[in-house]
């Protein structure tokens, strides 16, 4: 069962073989490219992203041109303001 499990999920992780290779800076855009999409598709500002965050604009928009390595908790703010799970940001 856990096999199956651990290969579902490499089906679904930025197919996670692939993940492994990418270079750090690769992540990051991949991240932050997902995060514009999904704020994108819910018609919300990236200010507004930022205001619900209590981030500053600037600082949203390095996250989503991968200019920074965001940390689990604000990953985690900006998933619960985007209402998704954390995991949706690493899903193609």
């Amino acid at each position: 069962m856990t096999v199956v499990i651990k290969t579902n999920l490499q089906k679904h992780i930025f197919g996670l073989p692939k993940l492994l290779l990418m270079t750090q800076e690769e992540v990051l855009y991949k991240v932050g490219a997902k995060i514009k999409q999904i704020r994108g598709a819910k018609n919300m500002t990236q200010k507004a992203l930022a205001q619900e965050c209590s981030f500053e604009k600037a600082n949203m928009s390095r996250i989503e041109s991968g200019q920074t390595n965001a940390t689990i908790l604000t990953l985690y703010k900006i998933s619960s303001a985007l209402e998704v799970q954390v995991a949706d940001l690493f899903v193609d």
